[in-house]
């Protein structure tokens, strides 16, 4: 028997997720040719846990009765005939969107279309004790992370490795200024990463102690957005060489922060729009992207190679993702989601399925 979460509507998931204790397992025996039988020891949330359920979330259609959750780490179980990168006993990490993969190489981005299709929306995702995957959904986990914090890096640590490495001759490192926003998954991955490669980082945040985290994590210096609401981009760009502005700015807020990332952002800098989690405000006209001569680029997660090469890094650098104190067992998803909902995580929500 396997446990599993399903989504069997798009009404809210207080009343769309149901939690299934004694579903039927997965067969080895049954297996298509590109699928991979996990066995899952882990997962964590993402913001569009909360979105796919919405009646009013902006990611499209649902397949109801689908297994919710993208991010996640297990071991191979079995394998289909046609499968050559994993065998049995192989730990692996979830992709979440592996249709771009399959249909368009290793090296493709997803697109708006392929959306429906991801993991835990159009496919079954990671909230399960046992899952089927096709070959293209999973990758090899890193060596040095053990299965929680594994969990943590399909999502938001491959999206932020896209927007720190993804554009060529302009990747972060000695020399180049981050700044981020807050303390959610995608902002603390790229601090993290950021850090990592030798950038120097500055992170928005609303309180003390988020900031003395954030600093322990390695970034230089905090801003409070809070106490300056209307002009938080100009004063994180005071802190920068010489006034001149950032080299990279990871904008999860949308129309509400935009404005104020364009204000920090230097002179043909890069300003990455990673969500609209922030309350909606205006749309920002795209005269102000070209009064501050820069380059505005949309980031929907990352390639396969791409979260390849993110693995060999953390391992390379024995990074150890941060992540929320509070852990939920399975049976507690819909705790982990109201968590993530009322903003009181740190990083990401994380989920223990099984143990070791």
């Amino acid at each position: 028997m396997s446990r599993r979460w399903v989504l069997t509507s798009q009404t809210g998931f207080e009343t769309s997720l149901e939690f299934q204790k004694n579903a039927s397992a997965p067969s080895a025996d049954t297996l298509a040719p590109n699928a991979v039988l996990v066995k899952m020891y882990a997962a964590s949330l993402n913001y569009r846990e909360l979105v796919i359920p919405d009646p009013n979330g902006i990611t499209g259609p649902m397949t109801a009765g689908i297994v919710p959750g993208c991010d996640g780490a297990g071991i191979v179980e079995a394998v289909g005939s046609s499968v050559q990168e994993f065998r049995p006993g192989d730990r692996v990490v979830t992709h979440n969107m592996p249709k771009a993969a399959e249909t368009r190489g290793d090296d493709a981005f997803a697109t708006v279309e392929d959306v429906p299709g991801s993991m835990g929306q159009g496919m079954d995702g990671t909230l399960q004790s046992k899952g089927v995957f096709i070959e293209k959904a999973l990758v090899h986990a890193p060596k040095s992370l053990d299965w929680l914090p594994a969990a943590t890096l399909t999502c938001t640590w491959l999206t932020a490795w896209n927007i720190l490495f993804g554009v060529k001759g302009r990747e972060a490192g000695p020399g180049t200024w981050v700044l981020v926003q807050g303390t959610g998954g995608v902002s603390i991955a790229a601090l993290q990463l950021a850090v990592a490669a030798g950038a120097t980082v500055v992170a928005t945040t609303s309180t003390e102690d988020r900031a003395a985290r954030l600093k322990k994590l390695g970034a230089v210096h905090t801003v409070n957005y809070n106490s300056n609401p209307d002009d938080w981009g100009q004063e994180a760009k005071r802190l920068t060489p010489d006034g001149r502005g950032f080299d990279s700015v990871v904008d999860i807020g949308g129309d509400q922060t935009l404005p104020q990332s364009l204000v920090a952002v230097r002179t043909d800098g890069l300003v990455s729009v990673i969500g609209q989690v922030a309350d909606k405000g205006q749309p920002v006209p795209l005269f102000s992207v070209l009064l501050h001569t820069c380059m505005v680029r949309g980031i929907l997660g990352g390639s396969r190679s791409q979260f390849r090469e993110l693995v060999r890094f953390v391992d390379e650098k024995n990074i150890s993702p941060a992540a929320d104190d509070v852990i939920f067992e399975l049976a507690e998803v819909k705790d982990a989601y109201r968590r993530l909902q009322e903003k009181k995580h740190f990083s990401k929500v994380l989920i223990r399925i099984d143990h070791p």
